[in-house]
């Protein structure tokens, strides 16, 4: 499931290519014809992420709930450009806190995904295009006419004059007035890429430090921090050094806010590389590697069985909540 820093990123790329243009809304699988005409022909004139969901706005005042779930995915085709917010002179992906730059300090050329997730680079400069974007972000092929034919099982096509948006297999996708907004976004936690600021730490704090139920558990609740998914959960928990099974109220209250304050940190590496990097303080060709590949970019996440990077104990993975909870037994005991 893609988690809070891919839903930032997607919102990004209509603020970029889609705010303030108008936008031809269909559903070529027909599951949302309905909805679609209400905000055919409008104008974008906004685009934001809370958590894992995203709301686009048009111009007669009414908003395009996404939530993409397990399974959905947007596809970008066309002239697709980079966040100018985040994008340096060049054109390439630019500053994290953890490292100066996304390019390979020796090489100076972007550090590609062994996997092909090549987020670093993949929505640069503008370009006809396919990108997918969802938990990771790939370049699928250059286009040779626009728009291209959907493919699949497409629930909405968002279209302007130079950009297309195809949305498949959403957990939720719906159209929304400014109150039903309001309603659904005064059910999630607080989100650090929207505040965070002492108000929103206290928020979380003080859910956390009142709830019986375990920290691992309270960390994957959307109502009580917006966007952390598997991968962040397990990551924040290890270098916290916290064990997964104390419950919130029990949890120390300087650990909690380290916890917050931690998320901040990621989330925000998150966002401007595309990457779940949750190793700081790593030398040139070790970051090399953990950009490169997602073996090296963690320390717990998917690691059962390995031994912990700082004990040498195996990696536990068990079930928790429906998901897999992984943890070192020592380092976290």
């Amino acid at each position: 499931m893609p988690e809070g820093h891919s839903v930032h990123r997607i919102a990004r790329q209509f603020s970029v290519n889609f705010v303030g243009h108008r936008v031809a809304v269909s559903s070529p699988q027909g599951r949302f014809a309905a909805d679609a005409t209400r905000i055919d022909g409008h104008v974008m004139t906004d685009a934001k992420a809370v958590g894992k969901q995203m709301f686009l706005e048009f111009d007669n005042g009414l908003w395009l709930r996404v939530h993409l779930g397990l399974y959905g995915a947007w596809d970008f085709a066309g002239d697709i450009s980079i966040d100018p917010t985040i994008a340096s002179a060049n054109g390439r992906m630019g500053q994290t806190n953890q490292r100066g730059t996304d390019l390979d300090p020796i090489l100076d050329s972007p550090i590609l995904d062994a996997a092909g997730e090549n987020s670093l680079h993949s929505i640069g400069a503008p370009r006809r295009t396919r990108l997918r974007m969802a938990e990771s972000e790939k370049v699928e092929a250059e286009i040779t006419s626009f728009p291209p034919e959907p493919i699949g099982q497409v629930r909405v096509r968002l279209l302007t004059d130079t950009a297309v948006a195809d949305l498949r297999g959403p957990t939720a996708c719906e159209v929304l007035d400014p109150a039903q907004v309001d309603a659904v976004i005064a059910k999630l936690g607080p989100d650090p890429q929207v505040d965070d600021g002492p108000e929103a730490e206290e928020r979380f704090v003080s859910i956390v430090r009142r709830k019986p139920t375990s920290i691992a558990l309270l960390l994957m609740d959307q109502s009580v921090v917006s966007g952390i998914g598997n991968v962040y959960r397990a990551e924040l928990l290890f270098r916290a050094r916290q064990n997964p099974h104390t419950p919130g109220k029990k949890v120390p209250e300087d650990t909690v806010r380290a916890l917050w304050r931690d998320w901040v940190h990621l989330l925000r590496i998150g966002v401007e590389t595309g990457q779940m990097m949750t190793m700081d303080d790593l030398d040139d060709e070790s970051y090399r590697k953990a950009m490169a590949s997602r073996d090296d970019r963690h320390w717990v996440y998917k690691r059962e069985g390995l031994p912990c990077r700082v004990c040498g104990t195996n990696i536990v993975m068990e079930e928790l909540g429906g998901r897999k909870l992984y943890w070192c037994p020592v380092d976290q005991a």
